[in-house]
């Protein structure tokens, strides 16, 4: 129950921040990315997984968002089309790597779809502070884990990137939405 209860806390108050900081139709969509970023968090915090259907409504959801921004211009689809391919193609380069390197898995493929929702909902500028946010917040949260639980991390500990990776993309959404003028 207290699980429960806490995301839908978090929920609420995501969504009225996304209404508050974006105006219009791209508040009401900014609320959507957070409803689905949440999802794709606690999904990802439970079974190591992101499903498919959660990427694509954060595709489409985009999609959507660059075309109420854009008001319908297609050079703008087109820009933020290529952003996504280009951040998922980096994050399938990073999965690669490592598979080879390692002979394991590290970031899986739903990080990698992930990556493209980032690619449509956020500006170059924004991407990579998004994966700094995520990375260091996973890289803190595992080392208060292990300072505070006593829990050892190893090179083969497990750790839910989405889980982090997913609220960072709302963030970075956030903070585009803030600061209209970019940065």
């Amino acid at each position: 129950m207290g699980l429960k209860v806490t995301a839908a806390a978090i929920g609420i108050l995501a969504v009225m921040a996304s209404v508050m900081v974006g105006a219009g139709a791209a508040g009401v969509l900014g609320a959507g990315l957070a409803l689905i970023m949440l999802a794709i968090a606690i999904t990802d915090a439970r079974s190591f997984l992101i499903p498919d259907p959660l990427n694509v409504a954060g595709v489409m959801l985009g999609i959507a968002n660059v075309a109420v921004l854009g008001q319908g211009d297609l050079v703008a689809m087109a820009e933020a089309v290529l952003r996504a391919a280009l951040v998922a193609g980096a994050f399938l380069g990073l999965h690669l790597a490592y598979l080879r390197l390692r002979r394991r898995r590290g970031i899986g493929l739903g990080d990698v779809k992930l990556a493209a929702v980032a690619g449509i909902w956020l500006d170059w500028s924004i991407v990579p502070i998004a994966i700094e946010i995520a990375a260091l917040s996973a890289l803190a949260t595992y080392a208060l884990r292990r300072y505070v639980l006593r829990h050892r991390l190893g090179p083969n500990t497990r750790l839910p990137f989405g889980l982090f990776f997913a609220p960072a993309i709302w963030i970075g959404w956030l903070l585009q939405a803030a600061l209209p003028g970019g940065w």
